[in-house]
């Protein structure tokens, strides 16, 4: 027999690709943080023997979830605004407490709340923006989960830098820091067309591609930025971001709720990723991201869940639900986004987009183990016949059990391995006293 590190016997095994495929009694043999063999359960009990060997005799194992769009800090803004259209929820609201109180310890503090929220939901893999970077990129380490760090770039000043140049140069630092390392990698974040000026997008462009690493940024979420975009300039902002070189395979245009059928030929054609966040656009009005036609297109769609001070959670199964319906509804076809191309874009297509499919997204031989295990055998699933549909139509994030990142077991029997809760917990509380306090004494 073989020795293997953790051995996985589940009664059903979604390995996402092939698409569609359910595999039943299936096992998963974990060693040195990957995948190294997935077979029938007979078989895995005959051919390894394992340090850890796990029954899952009522779950799904599917790969890992990716939130494709994020800002994790933001987890202790949650519902400090609500019911309000997206510039107003920002002008007013957002952008002068982050003004007030952003710092190292907020960042973390905050990022911290948010991993463990992602973990108890399946996520293994987080696609993040927001300032201090290196901090958030540090809790990642320090936790074992994985995430894509995006590297802020706005043209207004911050407690993390001072103007683009300085946001940039911060940036490539922190990339050189973690170029090498097994869990963090990052991405250029500039915010949005109407908060970063063209020299600083061109100088995106470049590094971008010296660099080899992606690009993240909010792009055509509202109809008003647009149509401010046209009267300030006479150009959408995709076409300004095409003139100046943005749109490519390394562009995950996030949102992307106001697009003509040009621009969705274009987007295909320049082979950009599209990060879909529908529970977010809903909440705030933005619009409907045309996921339907962006597919049948060719683009690849990921999911994210944008920042819990907008949607206001990290719920990334509630997102696929929301996406299916949401997809069926807007192209008034009820075929337009089936479960298992939902169940897709909250894994592959998220690997894909972030440039990690080789490593994760999918239960393959030669992948690192990230992996999740959801429970099925509750009154809320019976009568089961079809894992897939149930998984994406009726399941709900307490019914995550146990998660692994690179064969690390972050979450057994929904305890965290890596994460104080009761701290992060007590962390939450204590910015929700500071944060409202500050509030209540401006009011009177």
């Amino acid at each position: 027999m073989q020795s293997v590190d953790t051995l996985l016997h589940a009664r059903w095994v979604i390995p996402v690709e092939p698409e569609q495929v359910v595999l039943e009694h299936h096992s998963i043999a974990i060693g040195d943080g990957r995948i190294l063999d997935l077979l029938p359960s007979p078989e895995a009990r005959l051919r390894y023997r394992a340090d850890a060997e796990l029954e899952f005799p009522d779950h799904v194992l599917i790969p890992g979830l990716i939130n494709a769009h994020t800002h994790a800090a933001m987890n202790l803004m949650r519902g400090l605004a609500d019911d309000l259209p997206l510039m107003s929820w920002l002008n007013e609201h957002i952008w002068p407490t982050e003004a007030r109180w952003i710092s190292e310890e907020f960042v973390h503090d905050g990022t911290q709340l948010a991993m463990a929220e992602m973990l108890r939901g399946g996520v293994t893999c987080f696609n993040d923006m927001y300032f201090y970077p290196d901090i958030t990129a540090r809790a990642a380490a320090q936790a074992g989960m994985r995430a894509v760090v995006g590297l802020i770039v706005i043209d207004f000043p911050s407690a993390w830098a001072q103007n683009a140049d300085e946001y940039l140069r911060k940036g490539v630092e922190l990339h050189d820091r973690y170029q090498h390392h097994p869990l963090v990698t990052t991405a250029f974040a500039p915010h949005a067309p109407y908060t970063v000026g063209d020299a600083a997008l061109e100088k995106v462009a470049m590094y971008a591609e010296e660099l080899d690493i992606p690009i993240h940024m909010h792009v055509h979420e509202t109809a008003d930025e647009v149509a401010q975009a046209v009267a300030a300039s006479g150009q959408r902002p995709l076409a300004r971001l095409d003139g100046l070189g943005l749109l490519s395979p390394r562009l995950l245009a996030v949102h992307m709720t106001q697009l003509t059928d040009a621009e969705i030929e274009r987007c295909a054609e320049a082979g950009l990723h599209v990060i879909h966040c529908p529970e977010s656009n809903l909440k705030l009005a933005s619009g409907f991201c045309p996921v339907h036609k962006l597919r049948q297109a060719g683009v690849n769609v990921a999911l994210g869940t944008d920042g819990a001070a907008s949607n206001n959670d990290l719920d990334v199964l509630s997102e696929m639900r929301t996406a299916a319906l949401l997809a069926k509804g807007v192209a008034g076809d009820a075929s337009a986004l089936p479960a298992a191309s939902a169940l897709y874009m909250a894994t592959l297509g998220g690997a894909r987009a972030l440039g990690l499919d080789r490593e994760t997204g999918s239960l393959g031989v030669g992948k690192q183990a990230d992996i999740t295990a959801v429970y099925l055998g509750d009154v809320e699933t019976q009568p089961l016949y079809h894992p897939l549909s149930k998984l994406v139509y009726s399941i709900s994030r307490d019914k995550v059990t146990d998660v692994w990142v690179a064969g690390r077991h972050l979450l057994k029997g929904r305890e965290l391995t890596s994460l104080d809760m009761h701290e992060a917990l007590a962390r939450a509380r204590h910015w929700r006293e500071k944060i409202h306090t500050k509030d209540e004494h401006a009011k009177d």
